[in-house]
């Protein structure tokens, strides 16, 4: 079943690491190797975790980059079931394998 608004991998990690922590986002981005720009961009949500963020984020903070990739999968695919206009898409018809 599809989650209801599933949060961005970014607000996660701000609501469940980050601000319980006292922790920066600055820090964070020093401790995955990565710019403070690059990490802000997804703690904002307005880029998405990819393999190697997850890879990343897995050794930084903990969860298997599987959860993280999946995550952030859960969050495009709710928003892209609210943009993505299907009515005229058709189903092929296709023979019994």
């Amino acid at each position: 079943m599809a989650m209801y608004n599933p949060p961005h991998p970014g607000a996660f990690i701000v609501a469940v690491y980050l601000e319980p922590n006292g922790i920066s986002g600055r820090m964070l981005a020093e401790k995955l190797d990565v710019s403070a720009s690059t990490l802000s961009r997804i703690l904002n949500g307005t880029s998405r975790v990819t393999p190697e963020m997850a890879l990343r984020l897995a050794k930084a903070i903990g969860r298997t980059p599987e959860s993280w990739l999946a995550m952030q999968d859960a969050f495009d695919l709710w928003v892209a079931r609210r943009e993505v206009d299907l009515r005229r898409v058709g189903k092929l018809e296709l023979e019994a394998a």
